[in-house]
């Protein structure tokens, strides 16, 4: 049977809690928290980032999250609590279905970076050492 989109983001919704920007600064202060980009490159180096997040790109995700794979990133690791978005929570919600899928078990759903932005939160600018 054939899965729509709307199928999709309701099933990672379901699977991938939403959290506010002040709840990720909790987690970021508690440590061992992995926080990843999944907008494509050009949008990254127009806007920035969450400081010291990993840029992923969504199409790439799987690659770098498993262990397994040539494309590995090291920053990757089960044991850690994952926090994804993107533009507007949708490649995010279904990125943290995937991982959520891959086994990894504290993913998170930061939704838009703008809000992230917005709310004070702290961002690698474009060009900024640690880019």
């Amino acid at each position: 049977m054939a899965t729509s989109v709307k199928q999709m983001m309701e099933a990672a919704n379901a699977a991938v809690p939403r959290i506010t920007p002040a709840q990720a600064r909790e987690m970021i202060v508690k440590g061992n928290t992995l926080v990843v980009d999944v907008r494509d490159a050009p949008e990254v180096e127009k806007s920035g980032k969450v400081a010291g997040a990993v840029n992923v790109s969504r199409g790439m995700l799987e690659f770098r999250a498993d262990p397994e794979s040539p494309y590995h990133d090291k920053n990757f690791a089960k044991d850690k609590t994952v926090i994804l978005y993107c533009a507007s929570g949708g490649r995010s919600a279904l990125s943290g279905k995937v991982l959520k899928d891959m086994g990894y078990g504290e993913v998170y759903n930061l939704g838009a970076f703008k809000d992230w932005a917005e709310g004070g939160g702290a961002v690698d600018k474009p060009g900024e050492p640690g880019r």
